[in-house]
C-alpha cells in the first residue's frame, strides 16, 4: 500500500503542479475546509505563493490588477459555501473588465455535487457555484473525476486569456482535492488553432476604413483598453502619426500613451473633459478601437453622438461590436493588435495627410477649456479636489502606479491625473465597485515584487474592504493610501439633490446614518504611520513625506462634504420646468450659450438653446 501511495500523488499536488506549469507565482485566498488540500499542497511544493487575505472579494479584486501589471494569470483560492459566494464580485468586474483570472474554489464531497441534486444545501455549506457564476465567467466547471484535475484548470487558463479575456472559475469537491492518482494518467489540455483574425471580410473593412481616414478632416481616434488587452500600445503612437487624427482615451486606457502626447486630447464622456466632448462632438469622422462605448461615454442618446461624424468599430466581441449598429458603419470584428499592425503595414508606403488644422482646432479647445479651471475654485475652508489632483500629479515618480477607488478617487482622478510612459493607471471602471482600491492595491504591488503603488480612495471605500489594511500591514507592503473624506457617499448626495429637490441626504452622511471612523486613529490600531492635509499651505510638504515613506501609510485629506464634480452631464431643468438631458457637449455647469454656439462646428442643438 504505501509502494502503491508513493507513485500516487493527490489531485489538489496535481493542481498545484499545474499552477506552476502555468506559470501562476501568486494565489490570493483564505483558507476553509473546501480547500484546505489545496492550500497545504501549494505550500508544499513552495512555487505559487499564497497571500492570505481576510475577504474573499479582496482575492478576486487583487488577481484583477496583478495581471494588469504585468500581464501574468492570478489565482483566486476559494473555499466552499460563503468563501466562494464571496468571491463573486471580484469576478463579476472582472467579467465587465474584460480581465483575465483564475479562480478555484472548493465544495462538498462529489457524491453531493451533481446538477440534478433538489437540495437547497449540498452536505455541509455545498450548494452549486459553477450554476452562480456561469453567466459572468467565460468558463465555470466542476472537475468531477481527478484525471481531468490538470486538463480544466490547463484549458481555463487558456480560455481566460483567449479572445476577449476574462475570468475561469474551476470547482473541485474535497474528495476529488484529497483522492489520489498516478501522475502519468492525468489528462492534459491541447489549445486549440488561434485565430486569423485578417480574413477578406476584415480586410475589405480595413480598406473602408483607410477612405475614411484620407477622406475625413476632422477625424478622431477613441482607444480603449482592448488595445493593451492585445498587447497593442506600442503601437498606438504610430498609429497616430501614420493617421494624423487627433486621439481620445477611454478611462481604462488613460495610461497607455503619455497623456502630453501632442495628438492626445483627453478623456471624452459623461463625466469628460469640456475639450475632449468638443472634439468628439465635432469631429467628422470616428474609429473606436478596443473599446466598447458604454453609456458613460457615450451619452444617454446614441443619435445625438457625434453627429456629423460617421463611426466605425473595432471590437474582438460579436456582441459588442454590433450593439450600437444602427449608429455605426463599419462594424469590425477584429483583435486590436491584428487590426492595428495591418493599418500600420498599409499606411508605410501611404500615410494619411496630417490634419493640421484639426489639431490646432483641438489645441484651441484645450486652452479655452482647461481641465481644472474656475468651476473648480476652492469652496471656503476646503480644498477642492481636482486642484488637489493636479497638485498630487507633481509628486508622481516615473514609475508611478496608481489605483483609485470609487467616488471622488474616480471622478477628479480620471479627469484630472496625467501620465507619462512608464507610469499606471487602473480602476473599476464596468462594475464599479466600492471597496475595490484596497484588495487592487494589494494585487499591484505583489505583481511588483511587493513593490510601491499610490492607492486613491474615500471615506465610504476604505469602509467595503477596512479589513485589508492587515494583509497590507502583515506584508509590509509600500502603499501610499489616500483617504478622501468628504463626510460618506458623496455621489449619491448628489443624486439625492438631484432626484429630490430640497430633500435631507438619506443614508449617505453621519446626520444621515452612515459614519465613518477616525481614519488617524484606525491607522495607529493598525500600526500605520499617518498624515491629514487640509489646507494647502501643508500640502507639498506632506506629500513629499508620503512619497519618501518606505512603507504602508495613510494619508487623509479633507473635502468639502457636497463639493460638486463637474464638468458632468446632467439632467437640467429648462424654464417651465420640465427635465432635459442636452447632448455630450453641454456639460454641466452649463457654458454662457454664445460661448457654446462658437464651440461648435455646425451650432448649437436644438436642446441647448432651450436651457
Amino acid at each position: 500500500m504505501q509502494a502503491q501511495q508513493a507513485q500516487t500523488i493527490k489531485g489538489a499536488d496535481a493542481i498545484a503542479a499545474t499552477l506552476e506549469q502555468l506559470g501562476i507565482r501568486h494565489a490570493f485566498g483564505i483558507i476553509g475546509a473546501g480547500n484546505v488540500h489545496l492550500f497545504e499542497a501549494i505550500t508544499r511544493r513552495g512555487y505559487t505563493e499564497i497571500v492570505c487575505v481576510h475577504h474573499e472579494q479582496a482575492a478576486t479584486m487583487a488577481v484583477q490588477t496583478y495581471y494588469r501589471t504585468h500581464g501574468r494569470l492570478a489565482a483566486a483560492l476559494l473555499t466552499t459555501g460563503a468563501g466562494s459566494t464571496n468571491g463573486v464580485t471580484g469576478t463579476v468586474s472582472a467579467w465587465a473588465d474584460s480581465i483575465p483570472c483564475l479562480c478555484i474554489a472548493g465544495n462538498e464531497n462529489s457524491r453531493y455535487t451533481f446538477p440534478d441534486n433538489p437540495l437547497r444545501m449540498w452536505g455541509v455549506q455545498g450548494y452549486d457555484s459553477c450554476q452562480m457564476v456561469e453567466r459572468v465567467t467565460k468558463y465555470a466547471h466542476r472537475v468531477m473525476a481527478i484525471d481531468q484535475v490538470a486538463f480544466e484548470l490547463q484549458k481555463a487558463a487558456h480560455i481566460a486569456l483567449d479572445g476577449r479575456p476574462g475570468p475561469t472559475w474551476i470547482e473541485v469537491p474535497m474528495d476529488i482535492q484529497s483522492a489520489r492518482i498516478d501522475p502519468s494518467a492525468l489528462a492534459q489540455f491541447t489549445p486549440p488553432p488561434g485565430v486569423e483574425w485578417i480574413d477578406a471580410v476584415v480586410s475589405a473593412q480595413i480598406d473602408g476604413v483607410l477612405d475614411a481616414l484620407r477622406q475625413a478632416e476632422r477625424p478622431v481616434l477613441w482607444l480603449g483598453n482592448g488595445i493593451r488587452l492585445a498587447g497593442a500600445e506600442r503601437l498606438i503612437a504610430p498609429l497616430l502619426e501614420a493617421t494624423g487624427a487627433a486621439a481620445l482615451v477611454s478611462w481604462a486606457g488613460i495610461d497607455m500613451i503619455d497623456s502630453n502626447h501632442p495628438q492626445v486630447f483627453g478623456r471624452a464622456g459623461v463625466y469628460g473633459q469640456r475639450a475632449a466632448n468638443f472634439i468628439l462632438q465635432n469631429c467628422d469622422y470616428v474609429l473606436a478601437i478596443g473599446t466598447r462605448l458604454a453609456l458613460p461615454q457615450i451619452g444617454y442618446d446614441l443619435n445625438e453622438l457625434a453627429r456629423l461624424a460617421r463611426i466605425d468599430v473595432v471590437d474582438i466581441d460579436a456582441a459588442e461590436v454590433v450593439k450600437h449598429a444602427r449608429r455605426t458603419r463599419e462594424n469590425v470584428r477584429c483583435d486590436a493588435r491584428a487590426f492595428m499592425a495591418a493599418v500600420l503595414a498599409r499606411l508605410q508606403d501611404a500615410p494619411v495627410a496630417p490634419k493640421t488644422a484639426w489639431l490646432a482646432r483641438c489645441r484651441a479647445y484645450e486652452e479655452q477649456f482647461p481641465w481644472v479651471g474656475a468651476e473648480h475654485a476652492d469652496a471656503p475652508g476646503y480644498m477642492n479636489s481636482y486642484r488637489f489632483m493636479e497638485r498630487l500629479n507633481r509628486f508622481f515618480k516615473p514609475d508611478q502606479v496608481v489605483v483609485t477607488d470609487m467616488g471622488t478617487a474616480l471622478l477628479s482622478g480620471h479627469q484630472v491625473l496625467r501620465f507619462k510612459d512608464g507610469q499606471r493607471l487602473m480602476t473599476s471602471t464596468g462594475l464599479g465597485e466600492m471597496g475595490y482600491g484596497l484588495p487592487a492595491a494589494l494585487g499591484v504591488s505583489f505583481a511588483r515584487d511587493r513593490g510601491e503603488v499610490m492607492c486613491l480612495n474615500c471615506d465610504g471605500g476604505m469602509m467595503m474592504n477596512l479589513q485589508e489594511l492587515q494583509t497590507m500591514v502583515h506584508h509590509q507592503l509600500p502603499i501610499k493610501l489616500f483617504i478622501f473624506n468628504n463626510d460618506g457617499y458623496l455621489m449619491i448626495k448628489h443624486t439625492q439633490k438631484s432626484l429630490f429637490k430640497n430633500s435631507d441626504f438619506v443614508g449617505t452622511n453621519r446626520a444621515s446614518g452612515v459614519s465613518c471612523p477616525d481614519f488617524s486613529k484606525v491607522a495607529a490600531g493598525f500600526g500605520i504611520p499617518s498624515f491629514q492635509i487640509r489646507h494647502w499651505d501643508e500640502c507639498d510638504v506632506t506629500l513629499e513625506a508620503v512619497q519618501a515613506a518606505t512603507g504602508p501609510v495613510i494619508c487623509e485629506v479633507f473635502m468639502h462634504p457636497e463639493q460638486l464634480f463637474s464638468p458632468k452631464l446632467g439632467v437640467v431643468a429648462r424654464p417651465d420646468g420640465t427635465l432635459v438631458s442636452p447632448p455630450l457637449e453641454d456639460l454641466s455647469p452649463l457654458l454662457p450659450r454664445d460661448v457654446l454656439d462658437a464651440a461648435m462646428i455646425d451650432g448649437m442643438h436644438e436642446k441647448s438653446k432651450s436651457l
